[in-house]
């Protein structure tokens, strides 16, 4: 069979495939759009396998990269290149049997009732929320001022006195916490970022105190960000929330968060901004981002940001990273630093001019 025959016959049926071809991938396809240990290079919970692999077969794994369909996944699974892959599935298909239109159908409505639970849950969190500056949210402002930012947080920024912590279906505790919402490259809510806190304004003792509420299959991520302020002409973009906070108090610019450095690298500016400055993390090398995967993120964006016609600069960190330490960021510079840490406006505009020329 030919490549577009096979990737026809293997849509809708991406699931079992990967299920019968990569049986080590089975722990994702049980907890589908959740994070389980990467089956490649390890880990707690960086990799997912998307909402819609019966669909597409996509999957993303935060170190490893982005497989946006099966023949993807499986070829990074695997070690495969695409003739193996491709063979493979042929193969598969050719055992089986096409799958019937109705189960297709009972799928779109299970899915249709999911979202309809992650947009009430969605909703619920963000309705329960506070503004980060009332008297109750103490515990934000406290773990702001632990992390050594001191501007005054935007509202943007909430806070929710008690939301639910889950280890997969486990419900583990209630927390305080820092909500953010997550807009889609148009500007659509898509989902909130949760930072999980003590009552004292600490990381809670949890897994991972950071985490992204899962999101309807209609909405899209990519190419998304935190919107922290409204933009000008000039916009700053960064890794993590409290690293663009800190690139906000350190320059004065507008500054939104892109959260991890697979957003970064595939962010979208909103139109009316004409010049991008990209504040990227200063990662260790690793196999898989011999340049640091901050860098090699932030380059990207600045490559791609330029072919569309919008101007665009990186800037890392000065310094190395500490022993101990697998990054350093804008946040660690204005702890370190204080302002004096941060390039003024005008050197960032000679460094556009440069990259001008």
């Amino acid at each position: 069979m030919k490549a577009e025959e096979v990737k026809h016959l293997a849509q809708w049926r991406w699931e079992e495939i990967i299920r019968a071809l990569a049986p080590h991938l089975t722990p994702a396809l049980e907890r589908k759009g959740r994070h389980v240990p990467c089956p490649v290079h390890g880990g707690r919970d960086g990799y997912r396998v998307f909402k819609d692999v019966e669909e597409t077969g996509g999957s993303v794994c935060n170190t490893c990269g982005v497989f946006p369909d099966g023949f993807a996944t499986l070829m990074w699974a695997n070690g495969w290149n695409f003739s193996t892959a491709l063979r493979a599935v042929a193969e598969y298909l050719h055992a089986g049997s096409v799958k019937p239109v109705t189960r297709i159908a009972q799928q779109e409505r299970a899915d249709r009732k999911d979202d309809e639970k992650l947009r009430f849950s969605l909703n619920r969190v963000w309705r329960e929320s506070i503004s980060i500056s009332d008297r109750d949210a103490e515990p934000a402002r406290l773990y702001l001022a632990r992390r050594g930012i001191s501007i005054l947080p935007p509202e943007s920024l909430r806070f929710h006195p008690s939301l639910a912590y889950y280890d997969g279906d486990k419900k583990i505790g209630e927390y305080p916490a820092i909500i953010a919402m997550v807009s889609g490259a148009q500007g659509n809510p898509v989902t909130i970022h949760r930072t999980y806190l003590t009552q004292d304004g600490k990381k809670a003792p949890v897994d991972s105190p950071k985490k992204l509420m899962s999101y309807p299959k209609d909405r899209k991520i990519i190419g998304g960000a935190i919107r922290l302020v409204d933009p000008g002409p000039v916009l700053a973009i960064a890794e993590g929330l409290e690293t663009a906070l800190a690139v906000m108090e350190g320059t004065g610019l507008p500054v939104w968060s892109a959260v991890n450095a697979l957003l970064l690298e595939n962010f979208v500016p909103p139109a009316g901004v004409n010049r991008v400055i990209v504040f990227a993390d200063k990662d260790r090398p690793t196999e898989q981002h011999p340049k640091g995967h901050g860098q090699e993120a932030a380059k990207r964006l600045v490559q791609r940001l330029w072919k569309a016609g919008v101007k665009a600069s990186a800037i890392v960190p000065a310094g190395e990273i500490p022993p101990g330490h697998k990054s350093l960021d804008w946040l660690d510079i204005l702890n370190r630093d204080g302002r004096d840490g941060f390039p003024a406006v005008q050197s960032i505009d000679a460094h556009l001019m440069r990259r001008i020329a």
